[in-house]
Formats: C-alpha cells, sequence, structure tokens
C-alpha cells in the first residue's frame, strides 16, 4: 500500500533519478548512435531526458538513457538494430500528449524523437487517403486539407501526432458518427525491435512519394492535391487477406514496433454544421436523452455531456454563463437540409427529456466559442485548486448501461469528497472523470486510485472496458488482466515475444 502511494505521488515530486544504466551508456553505443543520426540529434543531457522522460499523465517521470531524433524510416531503422543488438529499450516519442505514462522510459533505454519526421508523403483526394509520417499532427493535417473538401475528424482534444494517436487507438469527441482510429487506419509502415520495416497491408499498398514536409504547419515544397489520377499505390478500402496486422499494431502503445507512416482514412468536410448546447434537469435525464438520440438514429457528429460541476467549472475559467446544470454539447453535420432535420428531430428528444436553454452556433466563430467549454474541461478542472494535479477516468459501456453508471458514478463522487467532475463522449458510451488532488497528500492520492479502481471495475461488470481511448500504460496494466482474463493475456504476451523477442519495445508498459 505504502509503494502504491509512493508511486502515484513521485509523478508531481520529479523524476524519477538514473539507476542502474540510466545516464550511462556505452560511448562506443552513443558514438554508433550518433553515426547514424549525427551529433546534434543525440543527446543525453539530463534535462532533455527529463522533457522525454514524462507525459501529461501522474505517473512519475523515468528519463530514458538517451535521446534520437531520426530524419527518417531509414535512419529508424538502423538505430533499432542497433538498440536491439546490444540488448537496450526502445522507447517512442512524439507530442508527449499521452495520459497513461506511456513514454516513461521505466528500463531507461533511448528514446526515438519521431518529431523531426513530419512529411506528408501522399494525399490521394481520388482515394479519401493520405499518409503521414509520425511528426505530422492532427491540426498540421487537416490546415494542409482545408481546400481539398476532406478533413481527418479523429479528435482527441490535444493536438497530438497521427502516428502516436495510431499507437494508442485514440479516439475523441467525433468518435460517434466517424469512428476512432482503429476505424480510420488502412495501413502502417512499422519498424520492428531489431530494425526490420515492416508495411501492416502490403508493401506495394502504401504510399512512396515523399515530398511534403511541414515546419511550423507550413506547406513550403508541397505539390497541390491531384484531382487527376495519382501515380502512387493508394490504399485499398478494404481487405480479407490474411490476419488483420494492421489492427494488431493499432492500439500496441509502442510494444512491438515503431510506427514511421500511417496511412488514414478521409472524410469529406461537411456542407453544413449546426451546434447546439442545451441543460437538463439532472444526471439522468441527459444522458437517457443521448441513448434516445442514438436510437432514433439521428447521426449526430458530437455529442458530449458535463455534470453540473465541470459546467460552473468551465463557467468560471472561460468566462461563459452557461445554465449550471447536467448539459449536452451536440454537433450535426450534412447537406442544409439533412442538418436542419437532424435538429429538429434531435430537439424534439431533447424537450421530451426536460432539456430547456438552448444555445445554437451555425457559423464557425460561433460553433467554436459555444464548444470552447468542452475542450477547456481538463484545464477549468484544475483551476479549481490551484497548484493540484489532474487524473483522468476512461471507462466506456454499452451505451444501454450508460445511463446507470453515469448516475452512479456522479453519486460515488458527491459521496467521496474527493474534487471530481463529469464529462465525456456519451454518445459512444465513453466518459471522463476528472479526479483533481493535492499531489503533497498521500491519502487524498490512494483514495482517488481507489475511486479509479473501484469506477473501472463496475464498468467492467456492465461488459464495458476499462480504457476506451488513453490506453493501458503503466497504471491499468492489472485491469487488463481482469478484463481479457488469463488466455487473452497469455496470448499477448506470445504475440509481444515473437516480434519482440528481447521484450525492448516500450518495456513495462501494457502487459
Amino acid at each position: 500500500m505504502a509503494l502504491q502511494r509512493l508511486c502515484w505521488s513521485a509523478g508531481a515530486l520529479g523524476c524519477r533519478r538514473s539507476s542502474g544504466l540510466q545516464g550511462q551508456l556505452p560511448g562506443k553505443l552513443v558514438e554508433a548512435l550518433q553515426a547514424v543520426v549525427g551529433s546534434p540529434n543525440v543527446s543525453t543531457a539530463l534535462a532533455v531526458r527529463e522533457q522525454h522522460g514524462r507525459d501529461e499523465s501522474m505517473h512519475r517521470c523515468s528519463p530514458p538513457d538517451a535521446v534520437v531524433w531520426p530524419q527518417d524510416v531509414e535512419q529508424v531503422s538502423k538505430l533499432a538494430g542497433i538498440c536491439y543488438s546490444h540488448g537496450v529499450p526502445i522507447i517512442p516519442f512524439s507530442t508527449g500528449t499521452g495520459l497513461e505514462g506511456g513514454i516513461t522510459a521505466v528500463r531507461g533505454g533511448v528514446c526515438f524523437n519521431l518529431t523531426q519526421m513530419d512529411r506528408i508523403t501522399a494525399l490521394s483526394t481520388e482515394d479519401f487517403t493520405v499518409a503521414v509520417e509520425p511528426g505530422v499532427t492532427r491540426k498540421a493535417l487537416n490546415s494542409y486539407l482545408r481546400d481539398t473538401g476532406l478533413w481527418f475528424p479523429v479528435d482527441p482534444g490535444a493536438d497530438a501526432s497521427l502516428c502516436g494517436m495510431a499507437a494508442t487507438s485514440a479516439s475523441g469527441t467525433n468518435a460517434v458518427r466517424y469512428g476512432t482510429m482503429r476505424h480510420n487506419v488502412l495501413n502502417l509502415q512499422v519498424v520492428l525491435a531489431d530494425g526490420r520495416v515492416l508495411h501492416t497491408a502490403g508493401r506495394g499498398r502504401h504510399f512512396r512519394y515523399r515530398g511534403l514536409r511541414l515546419r511550423g504547419g507550413g506547406h513550403q515544397g508541397t505539390p497541390a492535391p491531384r484531382s487527376h489520377p495519382s501515380p502512387f499505390s493508394p490504399c485499398c478500402r478494404k481487405s480479407a487477406a490474411g490476419y488483420n496486422l494492421t489492427g494488431l499494431f493499432v492500439g500496441s502503445e509502442g510494444t512491438l514496433g515503431l510506427i514511421t507512416q500511417a496511412t488514414l482514412r478521409l472524410h469529406g468536410s461537411p456542407e453544413a454544421m449546426v451546434a447546439a448546447v442545451c441543460a437538463f434537469p439532472s444526471v439522468h435525464a441527459a444522458v437517457d436523452c443521448t441513448v434516445q438520440v442514438l436510437q432514433a438514429g439521428v447521426p449526430v457528429a458530437r455529442i458530449e455531456f458535463l455534470d453540473d460541476a465541470m459546467m460552473a467549472a468551465c463557467n468560471r475559467f472561460s468566462g461563459l454563463s452557461y445554465t449550471v446544470s447536467p448539459t449536452l454539447f451536440l454537433e450535426f453535420h450534412g447537406s442544409p437540409g439533412s442538418v436542419e432535420e437532424q435538429v429538429r428531430q434531435a430537439g424534439e428528444i431533447v424537450q421530451m427529456n426536460g432539456g430547456s436553454d438552448f444555445a445554437w452556433a451555425r457559423e464557425l466563430e460561433a460553433r467554436n466559442k459555444l464548444w470552447a467549454a468542452r475542450h477547456n474541461a481538463w484545464y477549468a478542472a484544475l483551476a479549481l485548486r490551484p497548484g493540484s494535479k489532474g487524473y483522468s477516468t476512461d471507462v466506456c459501456v454499452p451505451i444501454s448501461r450508460l445511463p446507470h453508471i453515469v448516475g452512479e458514478t456522479h453519486r460515488d463522487l458527491q459521496e467521496s469528497g474527493l474534487t471530481g467532475l463529469i464529462v465525456g463522449h456519451v454518445g459512444d458510451g465513453n466518459f471522463h472523470c476528472l479526479l483533481v488532488f493535492d499531489p503533497a497528500d498521500l491519502d487524498e492520492i490512494q483514495r482517488v486510485k481507489e475511486f479509479a479502481t473501484r469506477l473501472a471495475r463496475q464498468a467492467l461488470a456492465l461488459d464495458g472496458t476499462c480504457t476506451g481511448e488513453h490506453g493501458i500504460g503503466l497504471g491499468k496494466r492489472h485491469l487488463l488482466w481482469e478484463e481479457i482474463g488469463e488466455l487473452g493475456l497469455t496470448i499477448m504476451r506470445q504475440i509481444k515475444a515473437v516480434l519482440d523477442p528481447k521484450n525492448l519495445m516500450n518495456p513495462g508498459k501494457v502487459l
């Protein structure tokens, strides 16, 4: 128990200092890394290593022994081969926005910072596909796609790396209509532990053009999107050939290989968008409304829930004046006529459940303002207690079980005495409790941990999952066993052993 408390609090107390070989890589190994990428692209400085040893989670900082910045897949392959021959762990890094300690170097090793690989390697507007390297973020991609009539809708909130989003099977506010990363990744280029390069949907079925490099969101040197047949090899939209290797690596959290390119499914930009916010008399009424909107077949693009405490915090943080009550934020996409029909259908269901205080937004600026509360929820929660830390739960349940578990969680929060707020992508059954606590209060930290575990087990009892989009990382490994069972875990370990027999790929995570 004391050890568990220490682990949860250590993240707020600074990085774990070097132990074992940390910070003491053999000189010949460092020289070998420098020979591949050049001395400026290798660092063993403590400040740099500590920067790469933490993400946005509450898990303690564990710095790698060195950080490298490869420029292309060939360098990644050579670097991985060097690490493999020396038995040194490999940890991937891009934007560092994860919430489960996925980039911490718990066994030391070499951190591969992939942000310099920032090319959109090809775009096929006719096939609705694009190929990106790990340094390309979702905002950068959508900025590039702005004039093509296409967009990539998966939005986890943070401006995360698209390859990192694939590695964690991320989702977000648009998943109810457009799916998660698991539904939108068509092919992956993966560097395995020993340096071999795998194309999960076949080598001839990925983009081979290497031209567009993004720097600060710019498009210098970018060819115009093609409106005529492309000479590239776009990825096939479906295949029944063999095992689904792409699905194996989506959500693998860097434990099976380094994703160095992702071919993604794009979607047509909606002709019209309308957003709405409405308040409800109770948590149960708001969540019941969500279920009924989905059951009615309304193709809502976003439907997000914020409880009364979260709304009060958002009003205070963002200078808004929404009703302090359980609230739904909705967005509808389509043609002008279809959007108006969606709005009419959803409006009737909202009124049937006691919804009121409607606010509608059609123009981009008005929609962005309306969504400000939802997008700033994490920071609004932390602002309730300056100097505090936050932890986000991530359970997901079948839609039919959603009213029950959200209601129970709301009551549990009130009785626990913890500072907690509920927000979630209730359209797909996924919601978060944002728990705010004093990092120096070990008792409060333990109560947060117990609450999070209790909630996860309640979700499992309702045929749900302990993580809908954040991943297992460090902190949910015991829950993974409870979710999939001993045989499922054994098979995962066997797969890991085949692809990574030395257990060098992001060790200590997931399994």
